[in-house]
């Protein structure tokens, strides 16, 4: 939809600006044949004057006053440069001219009267019009840069085009980021307030649940059920705070703040802190380091201890009791991988499981969706491999 909406917006632009460009290629046509026109003074065309003027025996008719405004004159010059006739002619204009004089009054003005010139049999016709009434200029240009007239005039009209367009794109993108933070506004308040509703019952049932199983006078078989109530309810919980910081994620709302890692301790204070909190209870755990020192790691220790533990919990989830968890790290070019392998048989070629799926949801849940964003807001990556064994790997930038 917002694609279209661009393309839309791009189409309507483009042929406003087509428009535009009609309109004024237009006009300067309209203007063009304007000042061409059968008009009066200056526009009139002068072999008209010229027509109106004809030799009556010794002297000359004129009936060309209507094609001459108010302060426009009239003389002809026979060959020698002298005056034969003339019509409302000025006094400052003289009457005998030279050929120098000629062929520059022809060229530009006549005393500062802008004139035109019309070659008879009987002489030359000078039609002049008041001073400072029209402006004259010579405009020479060369045959091979009028031949690039298309050219520079295409070459500006995608300029404009293409000025315009970034325009509309940048105000099109404008308007889409104040939308879509307007709908991540809405969405973040809806999600934290359903998690906040959640969260106090939650509570509730796990300190109920958690005074049952520790009940002395509680039956074994019902001291397991509380535990399994208990057990549920850490795992809920656990989904609201993913859904919460999957939330931030998507939204950019979630800061990073780097620190220089150590790979190997920080793995193994993650693994310790996992088994005493007893959600690896049942489970063996494998540290697989290599014996060269890792590189450091610049990365947010809270959002990626986050990510080795939701491996961890899925490995613990999806397996029985008693199957290995391998967790480790390696260099690759680069890149450090950090790894969670979970299962009971070794897959010597893993074949890569889809990450997302069509709706958006993860393949294997809202945990691993957030093991996918966390990797992507270091600038890494996450790759996923389906079991047996379940493998997941962090590639991430380490340090030069």
């Amino acid at each position: 939809m917002k694609l279209r909406n661009l393309l839309k917006g791009a189409m309507l632009v483009t042929a406003s600006v087509l428009l535009i460009l009609f309109v004024m290629g237009l006009g300067c046509f309209a203007f063009g044949c304007y000042i061409v026109s059968d008009g009066q003074g200056w526009s009139a065309p002068i072999e008209k004057i010229s027509a109106a003027l004809t030799r009556d025996g010794a002297g000359y008719s004129f009936t060309g006053q209507a094609l001459l405004d108010e302060g426009c004159w009239a003389m002809l010059l026979d060959e020698q440069g002298r005056e034969v006739w003339s019509f409302r002619k000025p006094e400052d204009v003289p009457s005998e001219y030279a050929v120098t004089d000629v062929a520059s009054f022809t060229r530009w003005y006549l005393n500062d009267y802008p004139v035109r010139c019309w070659v008879r049999e009987d002489g030359l016709l000078v039609v002049g019009s008041p001073q400072g009434s029209v402006w004259k200029h010579d405009v020479t240009m060369d045959t091979r840069d009028l031949r690039m007239l298309p050219v520079w005039f295409l070459a500006f009209f995608l300029l404009a085009l293409g000025s315009v367009l970034l325009l509309v794109w940048l105000a099109a993108r404008r308007w889409f980021r104040q939308d879509q933070q307007v709908r991540d506004a809405a969405r973040s308040g809806w999600i934290n307030g359903v998690s906040h509703d959640i969260r106090t019952p939650l509570s509730v049932v796990m300190g109920y649940s958690a005074q049952l199983e520790n009940a002395p006078d509680l039956a074994p078989e019902h001291k397991r059920r509380a535990r399994a109530i208990r057990a549920q309810s850490q795992v809920i919980r656990d989904l609201v705070n993913d859904l919460n910081l999957t939330m931030r994620l998507d939204c950019a709302m979630q800061p990073l703040r780097r620190e220089r890692i150590q790979p190997a301790a920080f793995l193994r204070q993650t693994a310790a802190d996992f088994l005493n909190g007893g959600m690896g209870e049942g489970f063996e755990l494998e540290m697989c380091l290599p014996e060269a020192p890792l590189p450091e790691l610049p990365a947010d220790p809270f959002l990626l201890r986050r990510a080795v533990n939701n491996l961890l919990a899925n490995c613990v989830r999806h397996n029985d009791p008693g199957c290995p968890i391998r967790l480790g790290a390696r260099t690759q070019g680069r890149w450090l991988v950090l790894w969670v392998e979970g299962g009971t048989e070794k897959a010597v070629q893993p074949r890569p499981a889809q990450a997302l799926e069509a709706d958006g949801g993860a393949a294997h849940g809202t945990g691993l969706r957030l093991v996918a964003q966390i990797a992507a807001a270091h600038g890494g990556r996450a790759r996923f491999f389906s079991g047996p064994p379940f493998c997941c790997q962090l590639w991430l930038p380490a340090q030069k």
